[in-house]
């Protein structure tokens, strides 16, 4: 993050232009909404951006229903058994039609939509549909889209208060071009009609792990390339290693240590070739090697915004431009690349806009989640990031396995594990892996961002049984450690 310092001191403003329709983008046309301002959102793909018709809303609905496959495949081990077919004397099993999953998926997140549209219009902010650039600090041109993909008509948007919240878009290699069809990026997958017999998905961080691991379930052969020594390298090293072995138990063939460097059509399919000459073939291809800002055709020169070297916006704690009135949010200024997080800036950067007093933007109790099976739930610091800064800890880790509300769903793999500062106990960060661990993790966020200490959340009453003791539980060990 690169702080900005303003010339002059803000001004309220009256006009505000929010350039995407995001969560960065909505959320903040909201915020100024509520304080009087005249509030335009443009937008060219549609309200809810990439999070919502792209992104966030349909992969964690495909992955949803992968988890509910696996979920009722489990069924047995507690008893449950499906009759079989009549007169085939074969035993039932699920089928997966890639065309209905993918239906609901786009039906799903065009509902999410209009919902969100209908909210902001219900609000009095304008919706205005096109592509926005700056011209200068202080006017918007917005040319809308025309026939066959041309340019259509420009109007011009005077503004005292601009927010870019344009996103980002999937980074594609040279020698591996999307073709929508066996080269695919994550917005294409929707597309499919019919289950990869053998998906190759290129890259192991969150994107590719999620895909890999729902496609997986899905009942597609998958193969996971990654050019680092383990999948999800920028996750918990305890975590990643329990995913990355659920994954290979379950049939998944993990390349590590192998960078891809091309993508070709085969007769039949795809061929990746690996930087060591090694070659990988399959009937498809998802190509999860990360995300580019959309800050292109912006005409952020013209206003005297700065980006960085990889082309994000430059930005300040309450998200301010180095162009006075011009504030960014979200995955275009690369701060931290969560809906939550774009959403936040967003709120912030409206209430300072508008001469509110606000709390400029804090990372350090953000939390994230990992949608594999099982989920991987951070929050606060990690522990190669209080290595680095050298701060005394104690740590504490229990498998879910021993936890009896585990047991009785039949869940085997997972933990809790939570830092706390060595002498005064305070949680300092916390990793949840489990099922539904993107909802087990909220206590735990509020001990970070409270600065509770761990005898607190020793002592506070769990419900027997649940997954939540655990927690609890690690609480207890470690407040016993530092106070022995």
């Amino acid at each position: 993050m690169v702080a900005v310092t303003p010339t002059t001191a803000p001004r309220p403003a009256t006009r505000v232009v929010v350039v995407g329709g995001g969560p960065g983008g909505y959320e903040a046309a909201l915020v100024a909404r509520r304080r009087g301002a005249d509030v335009t959102v443009v937008e060219a793909q549609g309200v809810g951006g990439s999070a919502v018709l792209t992104d966030v809303m349909p992969s964690k609905t495909l992955i949803a229903t992968a988890e509910w496959l696996t979920i009722s495949d489990r069924a047995p081990e507690l008893g449950i058994r499906v009759a079989g077919l009549p007169g085939s004397g074969q035993d039932a099993r699920h089928v997966i039609d890639l065309a209905a999953v993918n239906r609901r998926v786009k039906a799903l997140a065009a509902a999410q939509s209009a919902d969100i549209r209908t909210r902001l219009e219900t609000d009095g902010v304008r919706v205005v549909a096109g592509h926005g650039r700056l011209d200068g600090p202080d006017r918007v041109v917005v040319t809308a889209a025309g026939e066959d993909g041309r340019p259509g008509e420009e109007t011009v948007l005077e503004a005292d208060a601009v927010l870019l919240a344009t996103g980002a878009r999937p980074r594609t290699l040279p020698e591996a071009e999307p073709d929508g069809e066996r080269i695919l990026t994550w917005t294409q997958l929707y597309d499919l009609d019919r289950l990869p017999e053998r998906l190759v998905v290129v890259g192991s961080g969150v994107t590719g792990a999620e895909f890999a691991g729902a496609f997986s379930a899905l009942g597609a052969d998958v193969v996971l390339v990654s050019s680092r020594d383990r999948v999800l390298p920028g996750e918990d090293a305890d975590a990643a290693e329990l995913l990355e072995r659920v994954f290979l138990q379950r049939g998944m063939t993990v390349m590590s240590r192998s960078r891809a460097t091309g993508a070709v059509r085969t007769a039949d399919g795809v061929r990746v070739t690996l930087e060591d000459g090694r070659t990988v073939d399959g009937s498809h291809v998802l190509m999860a090697v990360g995300a580019v800002p959309r800050t292109e055709g912006l005409g952020l020169e013209t206003a005297g915004v700065a980006t960085t070297p990889s082309g994000h916006i430059e930005v300040d704690r309450v998200s301010r431009t180095t162009a006075k009135g011009v504030y960014a949010a979200g995955d275009c200024t690369g701060i931290y690349p969560l809906a939550s997080v774009a959403a936040t800036q967003g709120r912030v950067a409206m209430s300072h806009a508008l001469g509110d007093a606000v709390q400029p933007l804090s990372l350090r109790a953000v939390a994230a989640n990992v949608f594999t099976n099982p989920e991987i739930a951070t929050v606060g610091r990690s522990e190669s990031r209080l290595k680095e800064l050298g701060i005394r800890y104690e740590v504490q880790m229990l498998p879910l396995a021993r936890n009896p509300r585990a047991k009785m769903l039949g869940v085997r793999d997972g933990f809790f594990k939570i830092y706390a500062r060595e002498g005064s106990g305070t949680v300092l960060g916390a990793v949840v892996v489990g099922p539904r661990a993107s909802e087990a993790v909220y206590p735990l966020t509020l001990a970070v961002t409270h600065r509770l200490q761990v005898e607190q959340l020793a002592d506070a009453s769990t419900v027997y049984p649940s997954m939540s003791g655990t927690a609890a539980e690690v609480a207890r060990l470690l407040w016993h450690g530092i106070s022995d």
